[in-house]
Protein backbone atom coordinates (compact mmCIF):
# COMPACT_ATOMS: atom_id res chain seq x y z
CA UNK A 1 0.00 0.00 0.00
CA UNK A 2 1.41 3.16 -1.26
CA UNK A 3 0.34 6.51 0.99
CA UNK A 4 1.30 10.19 -0.66
CA UNK A 5 2.25 12.42 1.72
CA UNK A 6 2.94 15.18 -0.27
CA UNK A 7 -0.54 17.30 0.01
CA UNK A 8 -1.99 17.57 3.58
CA UNK A 9 -5.67 16.70 3.04
CA UNK A 10 -7.68 16.84 5.88
CA UNK A 11 -9.82 14.88 7.49
CA UNK A 12 -13.34 15.36 7.06
CA UNK A 13 -16.28 14.72 9.70
CA UNK A 14 -18.47 11.84 8.73
CA UNK A 15 -21.88 13.27 8.52
CA UNK A 16 -25.26 11.67 10.71
CA UNK A 17 -26.57 9.50 7.93
CA UNK A 18 -23.42 7.50 7.24
CA UNK A 19 -22.04 7.29 10.59
CA UNK A 20 -23.70 3.81 11.24
CA UNK A 21 -21.31 2.49 8.22
CA UNK A 22 -18.09 4.05 9.47
CA UNK A 23 -17.28 1.44 12.42
CA UNK A 24 -18.06 -1.68 10.35
CA UNK A 25 -15.65 -0.17 7.88
CA UNK A 26 -13.11 0.54 10.30
CA UNK A 27 -12.98 -2.69 12.40
CA UNK A 28 -15.02 -5.21 10.62
CA UNK A 29 -18.34 -6.40 11.61
CA UNK A 30 -17.59 -9.24 13.88
CA UNK A 31 -15.28 -6.61 15.93
CA UNK A 32 -17.48 -3.74 16.00
CA UNK A 33 -18.61 -3.46 19.80
CA UNK A 34 -15.41 -5.00 21.21
CA UNK A 35 -13.37 -2.20 19.03
CA UNK A 36 -15.76 0.51 19.57
CA UNK A 37 -15.81 -0.52 23.44
CA UNK A 38 -11.83 -0.74 23.20
CA UNK A 39 -11.95 3.12 21.96
CA UNK A 40 -13.44 4.51 24.99
CA UNK A 41 -11.44 2.15 27.49
CA UNK A 42 -8.21 3.04 25.96
CA UNK A 43 -9.42 6.99 26.06
CA UNK A 44 -10.24 6.03 29.69
CA UNK A 45 -6.72 5.13 30.89
CA UNK A 46 -4.89 7.47 28.87
CA UNK A 47 -7.04 10.84 30.32
CA UNK A 48 -8.50 9.51 33.37
CA UNK A 49 -8.83 13.03 34.78
CA UNK A 50 -10.43 14.53 31.46
CA UNK A 51 -12.50 12.14 29.75
CA UNK A 52 -15.85 10.73 31.19
CA UNK A 53 -17.88 9.20 28.39
CA UNK A 54 -19.59 11.37 26.00
CA UNK A 55 -20.58 11.38 22.12
CA UNK A 56 -17.68 10.91 19.30
CA UNK A 57 -17.10 12.19 15.96
CA UNK A 58 -15.90 9.91 13.30
CA UNK A 59 -13.44 10.88 10.51
CA UNK A 60 -12.47 9.92 7.33
CA UNK A 61 -10.25 10.74 4.19
CA UNK A 62 -10.88 9.60 0.83
CA UNK A 63 -14.71 7.85 1.65
CA UNK A 64 -12.11 5.82 3.85
CA UNK A 65 -12.41 5.23 8.04
CA UNK A 66 -9.60 7.09 9.86
CA UNK A 67 -10.12 8.17 13.62
CA UNK A 68 -12.64 8.45 16.20
CA UNK A 69 -12.30 11.42 18.46
CA UNK A 70 -13.99 12.43 21.28
CA UNK A 71 -17.34 15.42 20.00
CA UNK A 72 -15.13 18.51 22.70
CA UNK A 73 -13.45 21.43 22.04
CA UNK A 74 -11.46 21.24 24.69
CA UNK A 75 -7.93 20.04 25.48
CA UNK A 76 -6.95 16.72 26.72
CA UNK A 77 -4.07 15.77 29.26
CA UNK A 78 -2.30 12.09 28.98
CA UNK A 79 -0.84 11.16 31.39
CA UNK A 80 -1.48 6.58 31.98
CA UNK A 81 0.50 3.99 32.39
CA UNK A 82 -0.41 3.12 28.84
CA UNK A 83 2.45 5.57 27.69
CA UNK A 84 5.03 7.38 29.12
CA UNK A 85 3.85 10.73 27.64
CA UNK A 86 2.80 13.07 29.71
CA UNK A 87 1.01 16.63 27.84
CA UNK A 88 -1.99 18.40 26.73
CA UNK A 89 -3.31 18.03 23.78
CA UNK A 90 -6.56 18.57 21.24
CA UNK A 91 -9.34 16.25 21.41
CA UNK A 92 -8.97 15.23 17.76
CA UNK A 93 -5.11 14.27 18.56
CA UNK A 94 -6.67 12.40 22.21
CA UNK A 95 -8.76 10.67 19.83
CA UNK A 96 -6.03 9.58 17.11
CA UNK A 97 -4.03 8.91 19.96
CA UNK A 98 -6.20 6.22 21.49
CA UNK A 99 -7.99 4.68 18.05
CA UNK A 100 -3.60 4.61 17.29
CA UNK A 101 -3.74 2.30 20.20
CA UNK A 102 -7.08 0.54 19.53
CA UNK A 103 -6.16 -0.76 15.67
CA UNK A 104 -2.49 -1.82 17.52
CA UNK A 105 -4.31 -4.00 19.74
CA UNK A 106 -6.71 -5.38 17.60
CA UNK A 107 -4.10 -5.96 15.12
CA UNK A 108 -1.85 -8.34 17.45
CA UNK A 109 -4.72 -9.94 18.71
CA UNK A 110 -7.03 -11.03 15.67
CA UNK A 111 -3.94 -10.17 12.80
CA UNK A 112 -6.65 -9.22 10.30
CA UNK A 113 -5.44 -7.40 7.44
CA UNK A 114 -8.05 -4.20 7.38
CA UNK A 115 -6.94 -2.96 11.06
CA UNK A 116 -3.19 -3.11 10.19
CA UNK A 117 -4.36 -1.35 6.91
CA UNK A 118 -6.05 1.95 8.98
CA UNK A 119 -2.88 1.53 11.30
CA UNK A 120 -1.33 2.32 9.07
CA UNK A 121 -3.62 5.09 7.18
CA UNK A 122 -3.48 6.94 10.79
CA UNK A 123 -0.13 6.60 11.06
CA UNK A 124 0.38 8.07 7.94
CA UNK A 125 -2.12 10.70 8.65
CA UNK A 126 -0.30 11.38 12.02
CA UNK A 127 2.96 12.53 10.58
CA UNK A 128 1.19 15.69 8.78
CA UNK A 129 -0.81 16.78 11.85
CA UNK A 130 -0.37 19.68 13.36
CA UNK A 131 0.53 17.72 16.72
CA UNK A 132 1.73 14.86 14.82
CA UNK A 133 5.08 15.01 17.41
CA UNK A 134 3.10 14.99 20.78
CA UNK A 135 0.58 12.01 18.92
CA UNK A 136 4.17 10.19 17.95
CA UNK A 137 5.29 10.64 21.63
CA UNK A 138 2.02 9.33 23.07
CA UNK A 139 2.09 6.37 20.72
CA UNK A 140 6.03 5.34 21.00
Amino acid sequence: MTIDLTTRRPATLVPDDRREKFLPAMFGLQFLIPAENTVYTIMERLSPYDYGGGFWNFYERDGRPLFLAPAADRRFTIESGLTDFRGEVSAEAAGIIATLFTLSHLSFAFELDRLAEGYQRLRAYSDGHPESSAIFAAID
